[in-house]
């Protein structure tokens, strides 16, 4: 059936500005996944973004139109931003900074303001301080705040949002594997030699180099695998500013560890692994945590910002920051092949219980209905 470009009742189609920063790698995925099904849908989106991060969404691909604002707050992108958001019914921005910069450009114009907050920043000190004004001038702005996780919401609550729900967001993308196919064997075998654990476990974590991420709580736990008889291979991909700092540890302490850089090929890597690792999280829907769960890889993941709520009993959970704890879990499930189907199973399950984009699109939808609508006659 062909898509309208008008909205029902011979009106004309809504017409949207998504405003997205730097951004990780979920809130850019759902950035992507929500303008190609609003586009589908009859709704013109533009959105606003670093060049880069259109290089590598591909917003334009999905029928949507990209405006280049770098992720800054000068005085140039904040005109660029303004400019964009002329003659639009909706603005929707994600991330805190996009948020902020968003809050600027509006200038106090009584337009629909939509921000999702995909995590939280993390700061200490006077900058803490900062991050958490910043935090109450985006909520009070916004006419609806979305949260990622409860914690989220409850922090849009705390900081005066006049209207914080849970966002339904969606794994854009995902490719559930075909158990037991000479295919998905092949390809985790030659992954499995690439990475050099043919006749050893191969132990998975994911995520930019950088110290929110729990690298050295995992460092620490691979001390104690040295003990094992069969000793793990633990495999982290991505990059960032502590990659040369990470390599020396891993040198001078001899631990079984490789770095592999950023990755195109996260999904098939993980789906070789026998176990997947979160150490720590900047995103309260962990990407990785719902990757390893869609593709039945054992998650030992750390007791970060919602990913209980995310994972619920389909993990193995352990303290934020135990290298202990989170070694001793890993050696349990290397141990127990019955607890890991189980998990594999359990995990199953809880991906089921996730939204889908279809359904991420529509509760967004129904957001930008509730705020466009006209005021009834009095």
């Amino acid at each position: 059936m062909p898509v309208s470009s008008h909205s029902p009742h011979g009106q004309p189609p809504l017409r949207t500005v998504q405003v997205l920063g730097g951004g990780s790698v979920g809130s850019s995925a759902h950035v992507r996944s929500l303008a190609s099904g609003l586009v589908a849908r009859g709704v013109r989106v533009t959105v606003c973004a670093p060049a880069a991060a259109d290089r590598t969404y591909d917003f334009t691909g999905v029928g949507a139109q990209h405006v280049s604002v770098p992720r800054r707050s000068d005085p140039a992108s904040v005109a660029a931003l303004r400019a964009a958001c002329v003659d639009v019914d909706l603005v929707h921005a994600h991330g805190l900074h996009a948020a902020l910069r968003t809050a600027v450009a509006l200038g106090g114009r009584s337009l629909p303001f939509v921000v999702t907050w995909h995590s939280r920043s993390r700061a200490e000190g006077a900058r803490a301080r900062l991050v958490r004004l910043l935090e109450r001038r985006v909520a009070k702005a916004a006419s609806v705040v979305l949260g990622s996780s409860s914690e989220l919401v409850d922090l849009a609550r705390r900081s005066g949002a006049r209207d914080a729900r849970l966002a339904a967001v969606a794994l854009p993308g995902h490719r559930r594997p075909a158990d037991g196919s000479e295919d998905r064997d092949r390809s985790r075998a030659k992954a499995r030699a690439e990475l050099g654990a043919t006749d050893r476990p191969l132990l998975m974590a994911v995520g930019a180099l950088d110290r929110y991420r729990g690298y050295d709580t995992l460092l620490d736990a691979a001390r104690a695998w040295r003990q094992l008889d069969t000793l793990p291979l633990l495999v982290i991909a991505g990059e960032g500013p502590l990659r040369g700092e990470l390599q020396r540890r891993i040198e001078d302490e001899g631990l079984p560890v490789r770095l592999i850089g950023r990755r195109d090929d996260i999904g098939e890597l993980l789906a070789a692994a026998d176990l997947a690792l979160l150490p720590g999280s900047r995103e309260s829907r962990s990407v990785l945590a719902q990757e390893a769960l869609h593709a039945r890889v054992p998650l030992v993941a750390a007791t970060v910002e919602g990913i209980a709520e995310l994972v619920g009993d389909a993990a193995e959970l352990v303290p934020h920051k135990d290298a202990e704890a989170l070694a001793e879990a890993v050696v349990r499930l290397l141990a127990d092949p019955a607890r890991r189907e189980l998990l594999r199973d359990k995990g199953t399950r809880q991906a089921a219980t996730w939204p889908t984009e279809d359904e991420t699109v529509a509760q967004v939808l129904s957001v930008y209905d509730e705020l466009t609508k006209p005021l009834p006659l009095q």
